[in-house]
Order: structure tokens, then sequence, then C-alpha cells
């Protein structure tokens, strides 16, 4: 047990270059593997709230299927201005499972 963590998924759930979802208390969280590197976001685009689960990534940004916003997946910042941002998790692959702080990283 992780002191402020969720175990959320075992690793071998989530594939090289996918993407999982799942809730840890009120949020719903899209985790990416973006070659072996694990991101964590809140689930809702900014503007719609779109599930950015279901958008493509290239590159570590992600890009909302609704309406093509997109946000870096290292910061949660969107790409084309600083009036929107999704927010981030801290998440950990160990032990053959994948952990999620339990509420957003605090900019």
């Amino acid at each position: 047990m992780r002191e402020g963590f969720v175990c959320v998924a075992d690793r071998s759930t989530l594939a090289r270059n996918a993407t999982i979802v799942c809730n840890v208390g009120n949020y719903e969280v899209a985790i990416f593997d973006v070659n072996g590197e694990l991101f964590a976001l809140e689930n809702a685009c900014p503007h719609q709230g779109g599930p950015l689960a279901e958008g493509s990534v290239e590159r570590g940004i992600v890009t909302c299927p609704w309406h093509a916003w997109r946000f870096n997946l290292r910061t949660g910042c969107m790409t084309l201005g600083d009036f929107a941002r999704v927010p981030r998790f801290a998440v950990i692959a160990d032990e053959g499972r994948i952990w999620l702080g339990e509420e957003p990283i605090e900019e």
C-alpha cells in the first residue's frame, strides 16, 4: 500500500502506447502509456468534456476527439494557449501494478 495512492490496475492491462480509463475518488482518469512512460490526466477536456482517452496521442500530446483541443501529457497544459489545463495525477508502475494519486497534482 502506498500512502496517497490507489492501485487502479495491473500493469499488464495497459499495453504499450495505449490508454486505459479508471476511477479514483470523484475523478475519471485516463492513463496513457507513451513508449513505456505513464501519464495520467482527468478524462475530460475542459472545453466540453470530451473523453481524452479516446483522443489520438502524438509526441506526448493528446488531441481531444470532439473539437481537437490539444494537451501536453506531461504538464496538462493546452498547446495553443495558456487559457486551459487538464488536471494531472501522479502515476506509478510498481510491482506489476499501476498506482494513481488520489487527488490531482496541485500546480
